[in-house]
Parts: C-alpha cells; structure tokens; sequence
C-alpha cells in the first residue's frame, strides 16, 4: 500500500502526496487521474477551490502552524 502525505506549506496549501480519493459535500469524486500530487487551497480566495491558483500570495494570507513536540517519554 502505498503512503499519503499531507504537508502544510508555510503560507500555502496543503500539498498532499499520494494516492487519495476527493470528493465533494455530495459525494462527488474530483478527477485526480494523472496527478501525483495536489494542492489544496487553505486561504479561501482560490479560483479553482477547492485546488490552490496561487492567490495566497497576493491576498495575504499568512499560515506558520506548526506540528506540536511530542511529550518527552518518563
């Protein structure tokens, strides 16, 4: 089986590596044939959302999450 990768981008998308199935709120697939990778938009101003085009560079959009540190073992 292969992995998938979800990584967030400092002020972008989320890219997301790997094979996976995207639907819609109605249960509908997008088609994601030949696209080994994606971008998914995470500022909300996309033209083609839920898809990243770019706009969180001119739009403002500023994203420095970053994943917790685990808790030191006892």
């Amino acid at each position: 089986m292969t992995d998938v990768t979800i990584k967030a981008r400092l002020d972008g998308p989320l890219l997301v590596t790997g094979p996976i199935v995207l639907t819609d709120h109605l249960g509908n697939q997008y088609d994601l044939s030949g696209k080994a990778n994606i971008a998914l938009c995470r500022c909300g101003q996309s033209q083609k959302r839920p898809f990243c085009d770019g706009t969180h560079k001119s739009c403002g959009f500023s994203s420095i999450e970053v994943a917790p540190t685990p808790p030191a073992a006892t």
